[in-house]
């Protein structure tokens, strides 16, 4: 039996709340220049997809990362190896339930830099490619 999610209200950590302000921004950011977000947080088991954005028949799956400041590197080096398999597998799923003839399927990265109130945001289309394409 999995453990019940708590709601962010009642998360305690503030870099949580951070990522979920990264994430609020970022989707934000994709439904300003045309994207429709149609999944936020689409869970797995204890993985979730932070994104998945449509534009036509394009079906992001987007990786939101954030960084305050350049002490641990650029945010999306922490989407390494183990991270874009789970990804992969959570995407797969949403696939398998939401996805329709005809869509086409990549992974993006949205790398947040800077302070949440004005931070940088870049959007780097089809990161990686997974082997099951």
């Amino acid at each position: 039996m999995s453990t019940p999610r708590l709601p962010p209200d009642l998360w305690t950590d503030p870099r949580h709340r951070d990522g979920l302000e990264a994430e609020t921004r970022a989707a934000d950011w994709l439904v300003e220049v045309g994207w429709t977000v149609v999944a936020r947080r689409f869970p797995m088991g204890r993985h979730d997809l932070d994104i998945v954005a449509r534009l036509g028949t394009l079906v992001a799956f987007v990786e939101v990362k954030w960084r305050s400041g350049p002490a641990f590197g650029a945010p999306e080096e922490a989407v390494g190896g183990r991270k874009r398999r789970v990804i992969e597998r959570v995407a797969w799923t949403w696939i398998l339930r939401h996805g329709a003839a005809g869509d086409n399927y990549r992974f993006d990265v949205m790398a947040l830099s800077g302070p949440l109130s004005r931070c940088q945001i870049r959007h780097i289309e089809d990161a990686w490619r997974p082997g099951w394409r």
